[in-house]
This record gives structure tokens, sequence and C-alpha cells, in this order.
């Protein structure tokens, strides 16, 4: 069995965010030791190597042929969300038998540090390489170089451009946006007016986008619906809560918060500032404060993709890949809209990590 380290090479040496640190402090009653051993296959996902998605089962092979050398990049590890890939990715690289070292680039702003991440990686002669693109677009370059060496690479979480990679993982953003559309609208009663502001993330990442889109799709089917307007900014709490303190002054007829799971935990606490115990709000996506916030009934809804499995497959893959097996080139996590009621169904094991699991950033194989 593999051994897990926090140690990395000085150049590359990742730095922990304090807000990362911060979230793992957070309750995490919902998921117990027992599930940390669980095993997340099979998993059911849709098969979109066609281009066309289909229902699919994912099963990883047993192990590894070789000890190989992996070499992982985050955009950041700010909150529990990365925290549950970097698990997945810990997790099935022990369970295969190969060394993995991670570095994260310390949020969305920083495209230069992972570039430069990326060069270091393959200067450190990996047999593969695994990202979770900044921009699938300021990567492209990189990724051509690596095709070149013959460095296979696998795209985890973060939307990439067609066929920019042999191998990648993440959920259809488009149908993951329109799920908590369709799960705010659910909660709606008729004739209720919602006035929206979206704050879908940061500018050009391809998947704050593309939830935008999504949301805006299903919430269109309500007349009574109407988007006041969009706020795009970096995923971390500060900066959303600069961007929903603005809105509440800007927007003085808002109801509705929907974006980020970082905003959605800004937002409980300004809201409550404000005075403003009408406000719905909604996460477009998962991590364990937004499982408290909807256990404590602060927000409405969330959707998942189930980040711990994403992070298992793309070590899957990439092994695959290593030893030119048959792959999934595109796998999507089936997107699900999380509320009070469903959530006593969720399979926590493939959203979050363990409470008790501090993030490790190698695991070195024996």
């Amino acid at each position: 069995m593999p051994s897990t380290t926090c140690l990395s090479p000085n150049r590359l040496r990742p730095i922990r965010s304090a807000l990362g640190l911060a979230a793992l402090s957070l309750a995490a009653t919902a998921m117990t030791p027992a599930a940390a051993d669980t095993p997340w296959f099979p998993m059911k996902v849709y098969d979109a190597s066609s281009g066309a998605p289909k229902p699919a089962e994912y099963t990883p092979l047993p192990k590894a042929e070789k000890p190989y050398k992996l070499c992982v990049l985050f955009p950041h590890m700010k909150d529990s969300f990365w925290v549950a890939v970097a698990y997945g990715i810990v997790k099935q690289a022990e369970a295969m038998n190969v060394n993995m070292n991670l570095y994260e680039a310390g949020g969305y702003e920083n495209l230069p540090k992972q570039l430069s991440q990326f060069d270091d990686c393959m200067a450190s002669g990996p047999d593969a390489i695994i990202v979770g693109a900044i921009s699938g677009a300021g990567l492209s370059k990189k990724f051509e170089e690596a095709k070149a060496k013959g460095v296979p690479v696998v795209g985890v979480t973060n939307p990439l451009p067609p066929n920019a990679l042999p191998a990648a993982n993440y959920v259809d953003f488009v149908a993951m946006g329109e799920v908590t559309g369709e799960g705010l609208l659910a909660q709606t009663k008729p004739g209720d007016k919602l006035n929206i502001v979206t704050f879908p993330g940061p500018a050009g990442s391809g998947w704050a986008e593309s939830f935008n889109e999504g949301f805006k799709k299903a919430i269109a089917k309500n007349p009574n619906a109407k988007i006041l307007g969009e706020k795009f900014g970096d995923s971390g709490v500060a900066v959303q809560l600069q961007l929903i303190q603005d809105a509440l002054q800007a927007y003085p007829g808002m109801n509705v918060i929907w974006g980020t799971a970082p905003t959605a935990e800004a937002a409980i606490g300004a809201v409550a500032e404000a005075g403003r115990n009408d406000m719905k709000i909604v996460s477009s996506y998962e991590n364990q404060a937004m499982l408290d916030a909807l256990n404590r009934g602060d927000i409405l809804a969330f959707a998942t993709q189930y980040p711990v499995g994403e992070g298992a497959m793309a070590i899957d893959q990439a092994v695959r890949l290593i030893e030119k097996k048959a792959v999934m080139s595109l796998v999507q996590p089936v997107a699900t809209a999380i509320d009070k009621t469903t959530v006593p169904k969720l399979q926590m094991d493939l959203v979050l990590a363990p409470a008790s699991w501090t993030p490790v950033y190698s695991v070195k194989a024996r």
C-alpha cells in the first residue's frame, strides 16, 4: 500500500490556503470514517467519448502494472470542493500503487503560475499529468508540448475545448446549472416573483459561463423570474462577499442569490447582516459548507458533480493512457440537485472527503 506525505519538491512547493484549512474545520457529520473505505465504483456516469453522452458505469483497473509517476495540477485548494477532488486523487493513487505529486496555483487569477507548474511537471519526467485547468484555452500550448513529448495529459473537473486531451472527466456544466435553476423553480410558489442576481464564478474559466447559461435556461421557463445582474469574480469567499455587498446596494429588489459555493457561504452572513430574511440562496456546486448550510436551512439547494469520484477517475484514466488500455475519453458525472428532501439519498463518499482527512500533496508507491 502506498504511503502519503505532505512533502513536495521545493521547486513546486504548494502553499495551503488558510481558507482551505478553514473549510476543513467545518463540521462534517454527514460522513463517517467507514464511508472513506467504501469503494466508489461502479460510478454512474455519461460516456461522452463519441460526442453524444450515453449512460454508463465507470470501474477502474484493479492496479497499475508499474509504480508510475503522476503529476497533478489544481487551480487552488481554497475550499472543501477541491479538497474532495484531491481526496479522490490520493485514495485512487494509493489503491493503484502509483506515485503522485499535487500542486495548486492559489486561485483562478494565477494562470501564469499554473503554466509554470506545468513546465516544472514536464521537467520532472512524469509518466502522465492530470490537470484541473484554470483555463483550457490558456493551457492549450502546454497540452501540445506534452503530446509532442509523448506525455499523456488528463483533464479533471474543469471544462476543456473539444478534443483538447486524450482523456478528461468533468460534468456537463450547462446541465448542472440547469438542475439548480429547476430546483429553485420547484420550491417557488406560483405567482411569486424571483428577482435574481447571479454570481457564476471567474470570467474566462469556462465552467462559470456554462453554469450561468444552464441556470438562465431553466429559470426562463418561469415568466415571473428575472435576472437583474450577473457578477463574475474569483471563487474565493472574500471576493464573493464584496460582490454580494455591492449587489445588495445596487439591486434593492433582489430576492434570489445564485452562484458558487463560496458565493452562498458569503451570502449567508451578508443577508443576515442586511436583515434580508426573504432572500433565497442557491449554490451551483457542492462543498462541506453547503451541506451544513442546507441542513441548517440557510440555503435552498446546491448541485453536485461528485468531485471525489472525479479525482479517482482521473487517476484511472491516466494509468489507462500510460498502459494504452481502453479509456473513456470524456466522462461526465451525472449532475444532481440536492435539497432537504434529497440529501438523505446523497452518496456522500463521492461528494466530500471525510472530516478527519487532512490534504496531502504526495503519494509514494511501494
